[in-house]
């Protein structure tokens, strides 16, 4: 079974990025074939400085690693490393429908989130349709945002299918519902454009800080507090097993503790859960030439299966290739 996922680097990975996507993936990597890589491209939608996005797309594989990726078990790549997605996302668009472009819900939350409305950013879908068909994926692991990507990714395939005959695999999405939306600490889907996550490695002092600053209700110290509607438990329980959640529980009704206190509980649950890899990360920080040899050996192996299936698409539609000419394309 092949999987693939991508994650952009237009910020530091935060918790939502790890629950939601990165957790799975390392679990998937050990019985799939797994396809991992760092979409700069689509990054492009929402960060424009050059140096942050280099700084960013470096840091983001150091992360990957330091979390479980092993390039050993999955191919690991740079998106932008593999030229053949943009000419595939080119072709994709000239069977892609407006109308179904233009009832995503993504786009129109971004918009209305004061996001620019540049045609990348409405595009976005087609590209992520390229990087899931170019190599030919079974399971898109996704949050349930991303679920409407995936089947807009199936209805363009088919639309070409239907022309050409069966050119792409239909690939199915794959979510784990316990973390199917991270809770930023406004409340909100946890996301770098919304500028509410917690990031993963973020240092000891910072971490407290922003932890603290979760919306909560303004329910009095001594009275029982609604862990179901509570931001602080959505996160916390991340951390924690069934006796753990069911004790948490059991402080939140007992009336003898405030926000305060479970925001300084989270704090520590986070900080421990991530110690492991956060000594794994020094390690790339100081060998960033080893993750340099990763990123290459993977996007080398990416490209071979790239380059195959564009030989078979360009023949499809017809274009010309100077290396075959007329006679033998």
């Amino acid at each position: 079974m092949r999987v693939l996922s991508g994650i952009q680097p237009s910020g530091e990975l935060h918790i939502g990025n790890y629950f939601g996507a990165i957790k799975q993936m390392v679990k998937l990597q050990e019985n799939n074939e797994l396809f991992a890589f760092i979409a700069n491209y689509h990054a492009l939608t929402s960060l424009k400085d050059a140096e942050a996005l280099k700084k960013n797309t470096l840091n983001t594989a150091i992360t990957y690693l330091s979390l479980g990726i092993d390039p050993n078990k999955s191919v690991f790549w740079v998106q932008s490393d593999v030229k053949e997605v943009l000419e595939l996302y080119w072709i994709l668009s000239s069977y892609t429908p407006m109308g179904l472009l233009e009832r995503a819900h993504s786009y129109k939350d971004k918009v209305a989130k004061g996001i620019h409305p540049y045609h990348g950013l409405f595009s976005y879908p087609v590209l992520m349709a390229a990087d899931i068909l170019l190599f030919d994926t079974d399971i898109v692991p996704v949050g349930k945002d991303q679920i409407q990507h995936v089947e807009i990714t199936r209805d363009i395939a088919l639309k070409f299918n239907n022309e050409h005959g069966e050119v792409f695999k239909l690939p199915q999405y794959k979510v784990d519902e316990e973390v199917a939306v991270i809770p930023g600490i406004d409340g909100a889907k946890m996301s770098k454009s919304y500028k509410n996550t917690i990031e993963i490695f973020m240092e000891e002092k910072a971490l407290t800080k922003r932890v603290k600053k979760i919306v909560t209700d303004s329910t009095p110290l001594e009275e029982p507090k609604d862990y179901e509607n509570c931001n602080v438990f959505a996160l916390s329980k991340l951390f924690l097993d069934k006796e753990g959640i069911e004790d948490l529980k059991r402080r939140y009704k007992s009336g003898k503790e405030g926000y305060g206190h479970f925001k300084l509980y989270l704090k520590d649950l986070i900080w421990e859960y991530f110690k492991p890899y956060r000594e794994k990360r020094e390690y790339y920080l100081k060998h960033i030439d080893e993750v340099e040899d990763i990123l290459r050996e993977g996007a080398k192996k990416a490209r071979e299966i790239a380059k195959e299936k564009m030989e078979i698409v360009r023949e499809k539609v017809g274009i010309y290739s100077s290396e075959k000419g007329f006679k033998n394309a």
